[in-house]
């Protein structure tokens, strides 16, 4: 069923057995996989079933530190969230991502991937991929020509990734309306979260819209599940009855903020061509160069991927983020895609000779878990009275020693096997800079700042991802990773999600 919050009667009080705040990925999976439980599912969301400005510049916000995106541009806010418009590469963790790491500061998830791998062949059901399988030798049988280069694989092994652009608003929203048992409700933004005296039960969340209504939300239990930065902002925001703000008593909420850093590194020039499809984006099951967990431990790096784009293609491509810097989201990504069409068009001109054999190799890393990069309150609120958000993105040294030493070892390994030789650029030659270029991309993946802990002085969710001490508010979403992996987040977040709902489902 679905509801207009905007034509309710003001004042209106919702009660339901389970309320999810948002409904992206995150949001949309927990509320179908209640469908026909016979339990009253409230799923509120911020927008409509379009993008619509005035709604989108709510999640304005300001940053610091490393040069990072307009905030309000990298998420989405109608129903589908974010998968409006992303670009739907999906691999699993692997197993060494949720291990603790001793020269990874704050590493170590209190669940393993075998926890997880359940949630994940569900995951994939939801996202439409094919079988959860993401072994070379699986897709070799089912697909031609995807022969690997030959490097050592004690060394480089080939990380399978499996496509699907599967835009949740498009997909679900006739199965969540025509549902008997969740009641959608549209323009319903959570401004204020109350508990009981003690703060250790939520009595109700209160909504508003620009319409000018307020209404009152009562269930058993809730699920925060609006994005790491939005997640975040409401808990800090909703400080009438905890100073701090709920659930950080530890000073813990909205630190530890992680992105991918996704930045060319490097060329690698093969000495003749190699046939294979393995390496590209041609909408099939594909492979990045990755590091094996025995060459991580021995060389005490971060997991990353290097992915291979035609040099001839990469060398007209403009940053991301240089790109994406517009305040009007739709202006930026016009920029966007008109620099791809562009650099396409002058690939096609390129001499046909030895450019065929010459690629621009580029990065996907896990950020390093910093305190110091984190998400806070900025004085300004937005136009239903909330305090915006305000982000300091801060890298480490770990970070930047890691991107270094994966594309050397991957440099030797290429010349060892005589594939060819890699080219590395410049702000990876001196080993004692640690300056980040200009270029420097982040994948839009907003991770860590409800992070996953037993120990509520270092996290802000235990392993059900229920926020410590209060016994009836969950938190879904990249937000509560430990650390981020090298995967893009929505395959494992979507499976973290229906691992909480199975858990809830005990409760209510």
């Amino acid at each position: 069923m679905h509801f207009d919050a905007r034509n309710l009667p003001n004042n209106s009080t919702i009660e339901g057995d389970i309320c999810i705040i948002g409904a992206g990925a995150a949001g949309i999976s927990i509320a179908l996989d209640w469908s026909k439980t016979g339990k009253k599912v409230i799923l509120l969301e911020g927008g409509g079933f379009k993008y619509e400005t005035q709604l989108q510049n709510l999640y304005k916000g300001k940053s610091t530190g490393q040069k990072y995106y307009p905030l309000h541009g990298t998420r989405l806010h109608y129903f589908g969230g974010t998968t409006g418009h992303w670009s739907g590469f999906c691999s699993p963790f692997d197993s060494l991502d949720f291990d603790k790491r001793d020269w990874v500061p704050e590493s170590g998830w209190p669940i393993t991937k075998k926890d997880i791998d359940p949630y994940y062949i569900k995951a994939q059901k939801v996202l439409q991929l094919g079988s959860y399988e993401y072994d070379l030798n699986y897709w070799q049988k089912e697909i031609e020509n995807l022969n690997p280069f030959p490097l050592d694989n004690s060394v480089v092994w080939n990380k399978m990734w499996q496509f699907n652009r599967s835009r949740f608003g498009e997909l679900y929203k006739n199965e969540i309306v025509n549902s008997n048992n969740i009641h959608l409700y549209t323009y319903a933004n959570v401004v204020n979260i109350l508990a009981n005296e003690n703060v250790s039960t939520i009595n109700e969340v209160v909504v508003k819209n620009h319409a000018g209504k307020e209404h009152t939300v009562k269930a058993k239990q809730f699920i925060l599940a609006s994005g790491a930065i939005q997640n975040t902002r409401m808990l800090l925001a909703s400080n009438s009855q905890a100073k701090q703000g709920l659930g950080n008593d530890n000073d813990i909420v909205g630190r530890y903020f992680m992105e991918h850093l996704e930045i060319s590194t490097s060329e690698l020039w093969l000495l003749k061509p190699f046939p294979t499809d393995l390496y590209q984006y041609n909408g099939k099951p594909r492979a990045e160069l990755a590091i094996t967990k025995e060459k991580q431990i021995e060389n005490k790096i971060l997991n990353g991927t290097l992915s291979l784009s035609p040099l001839s293609y990469a060398k007209h491509t403009i940053p991301r983020m240089e790109l994406l810097q517009e305040d009007d989201y739709n202006k930026a990504i016009k920029n966007y895609r008109a620099n791809m069409a562009e650099a396409k068009e002058k690939a096609k001109l390129e001499n046909t000779g030895s450019i065929t054999r010459a690629f621009e190799l580029d990065i996907r890393i896990e950020q390093a878990p910093n305190p110091n990069s984190r998400i806070s309150l900025d004085s300004e609120k937005d136009e239903l009275g909330v305090p915006r958000a305000s982000l300091h993105w801060d890298l480490t040294d770990l970070d930047k020693r890691s991107i270094r030493k994966i594309n050397q070892l991957v440099g030797i390994e290429a010349g060892k096997a005589n594939l060819g030789r890699m080219k590395l650029n410049d702000f990876l030659r001196d080993e004692n800079d640690n300056s980040w270029p200009d270029g420097t991309n982040a994948g839009w993946h907003h991770m860590g700042t409800t992070r996953m802990s037993n120990d509520p002085k270092k996290g802000v969710v235990d392993e059900n991802c229920q926020v410590h001490g209060i016994n009836n508010l969950h938190i879904a979403g990249s937000g509560c990773f430990t650390t981020s992996g090298a995967s893009n987040p929505t395959l494992t977040l979507v499976a973290l999600s229906l691992r909480l709902s199975e858990y809830l489902k005990g409760k209510v």
